[in-house]
């Protein structure tokens, strides 16, 4: 039987903080990859609107720090699996993000050979499975690969990623039910960011502290401020230790904030701008390089080449995926799954 652990609630603000635990590499990584993730999703935003690739889009503006200090605290082999809002979770894992625009551009050179767009990036050598339209659909895929890494016997956790709009699902109970009877390697992150499209989370749910949906499964798990870097690494960081020694799925609620949309045709109407401000004090890619401008470990002007330096990156990585070529007709054919024997009605 599993031991009872109660959900417990990180409160910590960014007023309350001690002195960091975090050294300057870690600080200097986090701003580096917050930044260009921030600055991709911006291009995307205007190229979107001058139509230069279509399909939905879904930007992650706002949320940088929750796959920031995820990374900083995972293992280079770990897995992670997310919903559609999910051009960032590459990026922050090292793929080069040239091929991330190349496929949204729908370009042969794409993550997916253009055949994915926005919604449904991999890349296999980073052990991202994806980028999923079928809202929930990846809870259960993500404990599926949990269960072959136990299986197999190998120690890695897989970070099974979430909106706050589809923990309403119904395969997230039975997920939850099975992941900790068999106690698979898995770590679900919610990334509650408000609102499931335009509702928010008042008013589809009667549970708001989302880490309190484990309680009925006697899953562990932590809310955390997922705007804060250092929060949300060492949130990781305790999840995956229990995951990976054997002791089951722990839930992680990230309590983060879009700035944008739900969608580029979102134009978010039912929120106030003064709500949108009040979040944008809690920017992380403000409060990280707030961090290192105490520290002295870089100058304002430094700061500012870094941002110029990736702007040219982002621009690199447009022209690459303008530039590459268009997938032909005959590639519909091309990756679909076949079998011969398998039993048909022919017409």
């Amino acid at each position: 039987m599993a031991t009872k652990t109660t959900s417990s609630k990180s409160k910590s603000t960014s007023a309350q903080k001690k002195k960091s635990k975090f050294d300057k590499d870690t600080y200097l990584n986090w701003y580096e990859s917050m930044l260009l993730m921030r600055r991709f999703e911006e291009k995307c935003g205007q190229l979107y609107t001058m139509q230069k690739f279509g399909g939905f889009c879904h930007l992650y503006i706002g949320q940088e720090a929750v796959l920031a200090g995820m990374v900083s605290a995972m293992e280079k082999e770990d897995r992670v699996i997310t919903a559609y809002r999910d051009h960032a979770h590459p990026i922050a894992l090292g793929t080069d993000p040239k091929y991330v625009m190349a496929e949204l551009f729908g370009k042969t050179t794409g993550l997916s050979k253009g055949k994915g767009g926005s919604m449904h990036m991999f890349d296999k050598e980073r052990n991202l499975f994806g980028g999923h339209g079928i809202v929930g659909a990846q809870i259960a895929l993500g404990a599926g690969i949990a269960f072959a890494d136990q299986y197999r016997e190998e120690k890695h956790v897989t970070y099974t990623y979430m909106g706050d709009g589809a923990v309403r699902q119904g395969i997230l109970h039975e997920t939850f039910n099975m992941a900790m009877t068999w106690k698979l390697p898995v770590v679900f992150v919610i990334e509650n960011n408000n609102y499931a499209m335009g509702t928010s989370v008042k008013r589809s749910s009667n549970v708001q502290d989302l880490s309190q949906l484990g309680a009925n499964y006697d899953m562990p798990a932590l809310s955390v401020d997922g705007m804060s870097c250092e929060e949300v690494h060492e949130g990781f960081a305790k999840a995956a230790e229990h995951a990976r020694k054997g002791d089951g799925p722990f839930l992680l609620e990230m309590r983060t904030y879009r700035y944008k949309g739900h969608s580029m045709s979102d134009p978010a109407k039912y929120r106030t701008k003064e709500e949108v401000e009040s979040y944008k004090d809690k920017d992380p890619i403000t409060i990280v390089k707030e961090q290192i401008l105490k520290e002295k470990w870089m100058s304002e002007e430094e700061l500012k080449e870094m941002d110029k330096k990736i702007k040219k990156q982002v621009q690199e990585c447009v022209d690459f995926a303008e530039e590459s070529p268009s997938p032909e007709p005959s590639e519909l054919y091309e990756d679909v799954y076949y079998q011969e024997d398998y039993p048909y009605v022919k017409y």
